[in-house]
């Protein structure tokens, strides 16, 4: 701001000059950080010498106690200090010490010379060569840079400086009579409200007060930030006879305080989610409130698509799609493109400039500006025009090398145009918010990956057999832990008998989707041994102790959190006969499964509690149930029941709600299942697998107990011929009779009584023959010259399947035939 030249010559100040001040500037600290000229001749130090030098070292005797309580509380302070001039002779003067504040609260100190003691300043009316007292002290108070006024006890201005004429737009005489805070006769500014508060602090309490009040004075142009610093102005006895004000513009301080304010907002509000669309909202919400009228942030469709724009073809016009968009006017009146709608913009026009750039760039809107903006939609330019947008900023959003899309700004309510200072602001912002982007972007590719291998890992179908029908759901967590190992499975076993299993792996991530597709391929391996449910969880906690081990023998510097850990899981497995109806199940450490009868009825199953998975040494119990033709078993991983915070015994109940009620399907159920137990938003997967009983009909099975005597292998041909013949598939007797001639006979040669020969009609037609030996026999190619060896070679080609199951009494070997669709049993 000019000084007024006319004000300053009614004074008779229009020779002063900042020479003939002797004025210095003191930090908190006591350091000098300025030092006049006038300073520098009275007591011969040049600028370079002292500043940055403590003050106390220039007295020539202790500073006096009045001005160290003075200056302690803060408060403005004159009296006679004793300084030690350059050449080492004592100066007498007398000095006023005004305090400050700075932008942060800081108080720094302005000290001027009143009085010196080279002459009697009473006597001589002023300095020895130099002008009077009186002159200095009002050249002092004009040159100071801060506007300063001094008012009476009823608080109305009796004097000013320059500074404060130039800031009000008037000259002293106007001012004066004027009350705090007035800017005319009855006239109180805007945000001086306080004012009378602040008077009575000063004048009758002899506070020193500070005020922040954002303002327009009269002189300005727009609204500043002020630090309005009151004194009370006391005689020799301490009495309150005026008030001082001092006011500092802190309006850059206010503006530093408001962008790291923002920033500090955008930290929290940015970013919450792992949502593309969210964090652009989240955005669009945060430029809106603060400095922008409307803002809409457009995302490139290969970047939500999982791609890099680097990937595109070079020529191909990007293609963006609107993710957010805000204004202050309902329904964003300013907007062209509708939420989640495609577009494009041409090469030339700001955005495309932007985009090719990398560069944020503002504009004033005039008619070349609009007609670039028109160019390949005309409809922006009409929208621009009637909501009378008159500034714009196009920020481009890049993170990690990829450019992700662009945000624009647009201001019509608001009457400043967008400065240099919003351009670097908004530059940040979306540099944070494109780092939440590009990590929401980074994820979802990711996830999708996990996910894909997860499901990769899962039966895709249900397996052919007719034990059961069954119906699955797997559901992954939404939270930032990942998948997780939650897998299930449906196992054809010989007999026409079926295993379902369900497991989970403790953890999340990569790492336990990999361990789960380990153990879902030992069990697929154990099963077909046709081990029994409780040998089988024994030999899955071996191979889960092994996994274990390995893990602990490879941790080191370089593994990652990923890779290192315990190996855990829980599991349950059980075997479904169709032909006894009998189920038997163990479980390690897994939930009980639940039982839905045919009558509606649900219950938890009393399946003996084993020990999880990686603990070895304990052993595994089986529990056998007959379960009714009909009936639904239902198993499932813990992250069923324990979503949302529930108590598991709350969720027990849950799912015998969703599984109660006769004659339902199991796609049924399993919808049900999902909306009662699950919430919108997982913290843990799960899963759940539905299998709905089956029964084979007593004219399905044929079995007969034979003598362990080589003649009864002509009877049981003979048997296993007419059964066939009676079930309508003659065209298989002939393999028939030779596979069944090749097993009893092994039975009768190489095993132990009793001998049983047994033939099932399913979805294949199946043969087994047991006895009580626990030798099983082994494929081998017989010599030329060998007179054994070759049966199971025939059997094994002749038939579609065949293998070995131990039982509590000794073994069973079985092979499988295929049965044309046309002869298979209707279910």
């Amino acid at each position: 701001m000019e000084t007024d030249p006319a004000s300053a010559s009614d004074r008779g100040c229009t020779d002063s000059s900042p020479d003939r001040t002797a004025s210095a500037a003191l930090d908190e600290h006591g350091r000098v950080t300025a030092w006049s000229s006038g300073a520098g001749r009275l007591l011969g130090y040049q600028p370079v010498e002292v500043i940055g030098r403590a003050a106390a070292t220039l007295l020539a005797e202790p500073f006096p106690a009045a001005a160290k309580d003075s200056c302690a509380a803060q408060e403005g302070w004159h009296g006679p200090v004793a300084v030690r001039h350059r050449d080492g002779h004592r100066v007498e003067l007398t000095v006023e010490a005004h305090p400050l504040l700075d932008a942060v609260g800081v108080t720094q100190w302005f000290l001027t010379v009143t009085g010196s003691g080279r002459a009697d300043p009473e006597e001589s009316g002023g300095t020895v060569g130099g002008p009077a007292t009186a002159t200095l002290k009002q050249w002092a108070l004009d040159q100071i840079p801060l506007p300063m006024a001094l008012f009476d006890r009823q608080a109305l201005a009796i004097s000013c400086n320059s500074a404060m004429e130039r800031t009000m737009g008037r000259p002293e005489e106007d001012l004066l009579g004027l009350r705090v805070g007035e800017s005319g006769p009855g006239r109180l500014m805007k945000g001086m409200g306080d004012v009378d508060s602040i008077v009575e602090r000063v004048l009758l309490g002899g506070q020193t007060v500070r005020y922040e009040v954002h303002l327009r004075a009269p002189a300005e142009i727009r609204a500043h930030a002020w630090l309005l610093s009151f004194y009370p102005v006391r005689d020799g006895t301490g009495q309150v006879h005026a008030m001082s004000m001092a006011a500092m513009d802190t309006t850059e301080q206010s503006r530093s305080r408001q962008r790291l304010s923002l920033l500090n907002e955008a930290g929290l509000r940015i970013g919450t989610t792992l949502d593309l669309t969210h964090t652009a909202d989240e955005l669009a919400e945060l430029f809106t409130v603060h400095f922008a009228d409307f803002v809409a942030v457009d995302l490139l469709e290969s970047v939500l698509e999982g791609q890099d724009t680097d990937t595109a073809p070079p020529g191909d016009t990007p293609v963006f799609r609107r993710a957010a968009q805000c204004s202050v006017l309902a329904g964003c009146p300013e907007a062209v493109v509708p939420l989640g709608a495609t577009h494009t913009y041409t090469a030339d026009s700001p955005p495309g400039r932007a985009l090719a750039s990398g560069r944020a760039s503002r504009h004033q809107i005039d008619a070349h500006i609009l007609h670039s903006w028109a160019a390949g939609s005309p409809e922006r330019a009409r929208r621009i025009k009637a909501q009378e947008i008159h500034s714009m900023m196009v920020v481009p959003l890049r993170a990690r090398g990829v450019l992700l899309g662009l945000a624009i700004l647009a201001r019509h309510r608001t009457v400043d145009p967008f400065s240099e200072d919003d351009l670097v602001l908004a530059e940040e912002l979306t540099a944070r918010a494109a780092l939440s982007v590009d990590n929401a972007r980074r994820y979802t590719r990711e996830r999708a990956v996990a996910l894909a291998l997860q499901r990769s890992l899962l039966p895709q179908h249900a397996p052919r057999q007719a034990a059961v029908e069954v119906a699955s759901r797997y559901l992954p967590a939404h939270s930032r832990a990942g998948i997780g190992g939650d897998w299930f499975d449906v196992i054809p076993l010989s007999g026409a008998r079926v295993a379902l299993v369900v497991g989970d792996v403790v953890g999340h991530g990569i790492r336990a989707s990999a361990t789960m597709g380990r153990l879902r391929t030992a069990v697929r391996t154990l099963a077909d041994v046709d081990l029994p449910p409780d040998e089988l969880l024994t030999q899955l906690d071996d191979i889960v102790l092994r996994l274990d081990r390995e893990n602990s023998a490879g941790d080191g510097p370089e593994q990652s959190e990923e890779i290192a850990g315990e190996v855990g899981a829980t599991c349950l497995y059980a075997v479904y006969d169709p032909i006894s109806r009998c189920c038997s199940i163990a479980r390690a450490g897994h939930p009980p499964p639940a039982l839905a009868t045919p009558d509606g009825g649900v219950n938890l199953l009393d399946v003996p509690a084993g020990p999880p998975l990686g603990v070895g040494g304990l052993p595994f119990e089986v529990a056998e149930f007959e379960l009714p033709e009909g009936s639904t078993l239902a198993l499932y991983t813990d992250g069923l029941l324990e979503a949302a915070d529930r108590a598991p015994d709350d969720g027990y109940g849950r799912l015998r709600a969703a599984l109660a009620g006769p004659g339902r399907t199991l796609e049924d159920m399993c919808e049900a299942a999902v909306r009662r137990l699950l919430p919108d938003r997982r913290s843990d997967d799960a899963a759940l697998l539905l299998a709905r009983t089956r029964a084979l009909s007593p004219d399905q099975v044929a079995a007969w107990d034979l003598p362990s005597d080589p003649a009864i292998v002509a009877r049981a041909r003979e048997l296993a011929c007419a059964q066939v013949t009676a079930w309508d598939m003659g065209d298989a007797a002939f393999t028939t009779e030779l596979v069944v001639s090749e097993l009893i006979t092994n039975a009768i040669r190489y095993g132990t009584p009793p001998v049983q020969l047994r033939l099932i009609r399913d979805t294949s037609l199946i043969c087994e023959v047991s006895d009580g030996s626990n030798t099983a026999p082994h494929l081998r190619r017989a010599r030329v010259f060998d007179e054994g060896g070759r049966g199971l070679l025939i059997v094994a080609q002749l038939t579609e399947r065949w293998g070995t199951r131990h039982t509590g009494t000794g073994k069973t070997i079985w092979t499988e035939q295929p049965l044309p669709l046309c002869r298979q049993p209707a279910r």
